[in-house]
């Protein structure tokens, strides 16, 4: 059954006990949003994403400028990356689990707040459009495991050896030692994270890692999750997040940071204080990275992260850039 018809499905059969006066109520209630940015003018069409993936969001820039939406422009650029097998956190070349495993996470929102989401799945080289075929083709948000390959298979994406002949030879050199260690920006955990506004002035985003390499089989970090990996609200702005992604899901970090902009604070102010409110929890640690970027409606941009190292791109009409982000610690 498709999503939009199951939910309009839904709402008939609901709809009978929504009295009058309760609707009235709540109309009467709603309170306006407070401004999000005093900037004059908006910045649209933009794609930004975490690490300077250049050749990602050349790709939804080719998107958007033609005109496409945002949800498409998401989708397209991630998927570069998740076909390239010189990246070993993303898709197809990722690094295995500690067995041996590839295993794939993804997450994508829309404009509507419609989401859909796959986790530790093995055989499928993208697993952003499965996530997409998950949010527009079922009534559910998530599917995991074997069911999430099953419905891929279902939907007509080929199975795929995702372990490349470099990263088996990588495994198995870790394997005589097996120590586990996130080594900061030493490409461990660099998820893509991604936000475009089209020219109609929506956002969408998409998250898609193979997460850390050689970890616990079956371990799911923060990227398919929403609002702890990515979440977009059409009213105020989107964000995401790549690094440890424990510490993200222990804030729900990406949600903190569209309610921090919903407050009335910048996308750069609202980053800051999502890196600070996960330090506040680690007093003592500085063996991980975190780096969180954020979009508003009007097109400002932000980007925060724990230690030097991060940065993200950005394309705009004005052309590419990769902008390098302030740090929670100096060295």
């Amino acid at each position: 059954m498709k999503r939009r018809n199951f939910l309009k499905n839904s709402t008939l059969s609901t709809a009978g006990i929504i009295s009058a006066p309760l609707f009235a109520s709540c109309q009467e209630t709603k309170k306006e949003l407070p401004p999000i940015t005093n900037a004059a003018v908006s910045v649209k069409p933009i794609v930004i994403c975490t690490w300077n993936f250049k050749n990602a969001t050349a790709k939804a820039w080719e998107v958007l400028e033609k005109g496409g939406s945002s949800l498409d422009a998401v989708e397209q650029g991630v998927k570069v990356e998740e076909a390239d097998l010189n990246n070993e956190t993303v898709g197809n070349g990722g690094r295995p689990d500690r067995d041996g495993h590839v295993t794939l996470d993804a997450c994508i929102m829309d404009k509507d707040g419609n989401c859909g989401a796959v986790l530790c799945m093995e055989n499928i080289a993208h697993p952003i459009s499965v996530a997409r075929k998950v949010m527009e083709d079922t009534p559910h948000v998530m599917l995991a495991g074997k069911g999430a390959e099953q419905f891929a298979y279902e939907k007509g994406f080929p199975k795929t050896n995702l372990l490349t002949e470099k990263a088996k030879k990588d495994w198995l050199e870790w394997k005589k030692k097996s120590k586990y260690e996130t080594i900061i920006n030493i490409e461990n955990h660099d998820t893509i994270g991604m936000l475009a506004i089209d020219k109609n002035g929506d956002i969408a985003g998409a998250c898609t890692t193979s997460g850390m390499g050689y970890k616990m089989a079956g371990r799911v970090g923060d990227s398919p999750i929403i609002g702890a990996g990515l979440f977009v609200d059409n009213e105020v702005g989107g964000a995401t997040a790549t690094g440890v992604g424990e510490e993200v899901v222990r804030t729900v970090g990406s949600f903190l940071i569209v309610e921090l902009m919903r407050q009335g604070k910048s996308p750069q102010e609202a980053c800051e204080e999502g890196v600070r409110r996960i330090m506040e929890k680690n007093k003592d640690r500085r063996d991980f990275q975190i780096g969180f970027i954020a979009i508003n409606k009007n097109g400002e941009t932000g980007g925060y992260c724990i230690h030097p190292g991060f940065s993200y791109s950005s394309y705009t009409e004005a052309g590419q850039t990769n902008n390098t982000t302030e740090t929670f610690l100096k060295s």
